[in-house]
Order: structure tokens, then C-alpha cells, then sequence
């Protein structure tokens, strides 16, 4: 029945007291204050201001309806407030895809983060390598997807993805301890040219990566276990059964009975969150990429 803006202009007349003082808080001239006022007047079908000296001042039933403008005003207000809530509001399902290393090492603090932070999401958690959570991000089955790209054989990101780089790992050999190598610091990969390999699980992206590098080195590299699990290969090392190359991040503790080595080259992997390009704004992906991100922060001394 009423137009808002006559609303809001009668408003700010009983607020500030003058037309005049209406107007400058309004950001409007005097006379388009009036006119608002005129067309409230005529709506009303009363009158709402009456000459008071060389002002104004309201009517009873202008009062009264000054009234009611304060409270549709103030749940207008309320409603624009709830809505901008609305668009940032953190709530409903977050679907998570990492793989294996950051599952151990970062998930579990980001997901307590969220609980604590965002209790209304749903957080769920698939673990699987870049191959697998890749596709699900890009089809919209995960949300954000944690993800490994190595120096020697890097992933390539679809162009409907934003990514987040997270932080820099490094590889390294692990080898028996009676092995003839193992009292050295450091070793070219070409030089374990006597020993299978123990690496991940075939058709994986890291199996591939393995074979990939150690072709680049002239080496052999038949692999005898494939194994998805970093502590399982330390344990097979230890067992003599091979050597594996293991991700810094992806491992607590090294057993008894396996050395560590750097390698020549150096195995340099990089971790990234991606997501959809187009979910960028939502407010889960922000908090999930934050908290990662925070996460990870603990651990930029690997590289």
C-alpha cells in the first residue's frame, strides 16, 4: 500500500526533524523529499506533516505511520541482513577427495576445523589419487579435491578448475640398511641398478611417475610390489625386499632397518587443492581452501 521510499522519507523526517535534515541523511534534495512525502500523503489519505513556524512538523496520524515506518524499515534491514547471511552462509555437504599422504598429514586438523568452525557443514571425505578425484571435482561429485604433481611428470589441470597450491614436498630413497649404498648421503638414481622396486599401486599416478623417472634414469626398474601404503613399502624395505622412494610428507617414522637417502635428481612434488572455477565464491570451498591451506603451513620445511 505504502511505497517504501515515502516510508523511508517520513522516517528520517521524525529521525532528523526538518525536510532539510531528512534530505542530507537521505543523500536527496529537499524537494524530492516533498514530493515523496505528497505522494505518502495522498496514499494515506490524510495528512502527515503540518506548517510549524518556518518548518514542519508530523501530524498525529503522521506520528502514528512514522511508527509503523520504524518497524518495516528496521525488517527490511533484517531481511537484507538475513540474505547476505544467506550468501555466505557455511552450511550443507562438502565433499572432500585427497590422497593417501595428505589424508594422514593434513586432513584430520582441517576437518576438527571445520566441525569447530562451520558446524553446520557435512563434511565427507573420499581418499584416491589425482586420476580418480580429478573427474569427480570437474562432474561436480567432490567438492575440492587434494592432489599431488610431480616435477618429472606433472598433472594437468582442467581449465573449469581453480587451484591452491598448498606446499612442496620431496621424495626420497629408502633403502635396505645392508644395502651397498646405504651409508651414503646422497645417491644418482642410476646408481640402484640392483634392487627391485617397491612402489605404488599400478595404474596409479604415482606408479606411472616411478616408471617414468627411472626410464629417465637408465634404469630398469622392474617393480615387484605394488603397495598402496608408504609405511607398508618402508616395511617391505626393511624386510629387504626392495627399494622404494617415499614422499617426505608421507612418512612419521622410519623403521629400523631402512636408510634414507637423497637422490639425484631430486623428486620434487607439488600438492594442490582444486576446485571448480565457478564454485570460487561459495563460502564452503573459501573455508575448506583456508583451512588446507593452514594445515599445510605446518609443513614448509620439507621442500
Amino acid at each position: 500500500m505504502f511505497g517504501l521510499e515515502r516510508m523511508r522519507a517520513l522516517h528520517a523526517v521524525a529521525t532528523h526533524g526538518t525536510v532539510a535534515a531528512a534530505a542530507t541523511a537521505l543523500h536527496v534534495t529537499p524537494s524530492g523529499v516533498s514530493q515523496q512525502l505528497a505522494k505518502l500523503e495522498r496514499e494515506a489519505g490524510q495528512r502527515l506533516l503540518e506548517p510549524h513556524g518556518r518548518t514542519v512538523r508530523l501530524t498525529t496520524a503522521g506520528h502514528v505511520l512514522a511508527g509503523h515506518a520504524a518497524t518495516i524499515l528496521a525488517q527490511v534491514d533484517k531481511a537484507r541482513s538475513d540474505l547476505e547471511l544467506l550468501r555466505e552462509d557455511i552450511t550443507g555437504p562438502l565433499r572432500i577427495g585427497a590422497i593417501s599422504t595428505t589424508v594422514h598429514a593434513l586432513l584430520p586438523p582441517v576437518l576438527a576445523t571445520l566441525r569447530a568452525q562451520h558446524p553446520g557443514l557435512e563434511v565427507t571425505l573420499h581418499e584416491g589419487e589425482a586420476e580418480e578425484t580429478m573427474p569427480l571435482v570437474v562432474d561436480g561429485r567432490l567438492d575440492v579435491a587434494v592432489l599431488e604433481s610431480w616435477e618429472h611428470l606433472p598433472v594437468t589441470m582442467p581449465p573449469s578448475t581453480s587451484r591452491t597450491t598448498l606446499l612442496a614436498d620431496v621424495a626420497d630413497l629408502a633403502l635396505p640398511a645392508s644395502h651397498r649404498l646405504a651409508h651414503r648421503k646422497a645417491v644418482d638414481l642410476a646408481e640402484v641398478d640392483d634392487l627391485p622396486w617397491i612402489a605404488w599401486s599400478a595404474g596409479s599416478g604415482c606408479h606411472d611417475w616411478l616408471a617414468h623417472v627411472l626410464r629417465q634414469q637408465g634404469v630398469d626398474g622392474r617393480i615387484a610390489c605394488a603397495i598402496g601404503s608408504y609405511p607398508t613399502q618402508l616395511a617391505l624395505v626393511a624386510g629387504n625386499v626392495g627399494a622404494a622412494v617415499v614422499p617426505r610428507l608421507g612418512r612419521d617414522s622410519v623403521p629400523e632397518g631402512v636408510r634414507i637417502l637423497t637422490t639425484r635428481p631430486a623428486l620434487n612434488r607439488t600438492i594442490y587443492a582444486i576446485n571448480r572455477a565457478e564454485d570460487d565464491d561459495r563460502g564452503a570451498i573459501r573455508a575448506c581452501v583456508d583451512a588446507l591451506t593452514s594445515a599445510a603451513a605446518r609443513f614448509h620445511h620439507l621442500a
